[in-house]
């Protein structure tokens, strides 16, 4: 990890990534609307991609590029079912009573982004993974409850790992949170762990710096892997995983989540 360049954001440019941020979260809304046993994850991304257009928006995962030339990502959303961890694309499988559906949704808006995650529970699912998806958002809280200018990120980051391994999760380390603005990822990068680069190139956070956050827990091992698809990222066990994410501000007074639909 590199020393991050930080571009901080105007309260004007803060109040434009809102504006993307609550389109983020209509879609988010819709999703949860649609996600029903027998729904199938390919419906719900045709309905995103068409509510965004609808608002003026860009949907911004639909083609980002890949490492394969002249191929980019499928689908407008990021839709990880049960052991899809992140990037999971959408298809004709029917949703079941019983899955965790994670749901990504980045949008730009009149030259600014959003970004969001949401981990669905569809009916009967069982008791240790809803456990799992309350800890993942609930470490998600820790870090919006315990940001502040001239609080570093590796201070947040420890109590977001330790409130997860105290419980027995696994915290995912090969994909992380990031800076957005105009762009969707920008410096610097955010884990949701501590570790030794992370507290080489600590961030101090400031006013004006705008963040994604998002925790991504496993109900086991922590171990990932990549299908052949070249995207989607599956646990190593088998077992569930949770995604939450918020874009969030750091404001003089604390935290200000731009993707909550204010």
């Amino acid at each position: 990890m590199k020393k991050a360049s930080i571009r901080l954001k105007s309260k004007e440019e803060i109040e434009k990534m809102r504006v993307a941020g609550r389109i983020v979260r209509q879609v988010h809304d819709m999703c949860r609307e649609m996600c029903k046993p027998g729904v199938t994850t390919q419906e719900i991304d045709d309905a995103a991609d068409a509510l965004i257009r609808e608002k003026g928006g860009i949907g911004l995962f639909k083609n980002y590029p890949t490492y394969r030339p002249g191929e980019g990502f499928p689908a407008t959303l990021c839709i990880s079912v049960n052991d899809v961890v992140v990037h999971g694309i959408a298809d004709d499988r029917p949703i079941e009573d019983g899955d965790v559906v994670g749901i990504d949704c980045g949008v730009k808006y009149d030259g600014w982004c959003g970004d969001a995650a949401n981990t669905i529970l569809v009916g009967n699912v069982d008791e240790e993974t809803r456990k799992m998806c309350e800890a993942t958002q609930h470490c998600l809280q820790i870090a919006i409850d315990q940001i502040k200018p001239g609080k570093r990120w590796s201070q947040i980051a420890r109590l977001m790992q330790k409130y997860a391994e105290d419980r027995g999760y696994g915290v995912v380390k090969d994909f992380v949170g990031h800076g957005i603005g105009s762009n969707m990822h920008e410096e610097p990068k955010v884990p949701n762990f501590v570790s030794r680069d992370l507290i080489k190139n600590d961030i101090l956070l400031r006013e004006g710096i705008v963040l994604a956050i998002e925790p991504m827990l496993n109900l086991g091992t922590q171990e990932v892997k990549t299908l052949k698809d070249g995207w989607t990222v599956v646990t190593m066990d088998g077992k569930p995983s949770a995604h939450y994410e918020h874009t969030v501000a750091v404001t003089a007074d604390g935290a200000d989540v731009l993707t909550d639909g204010r």
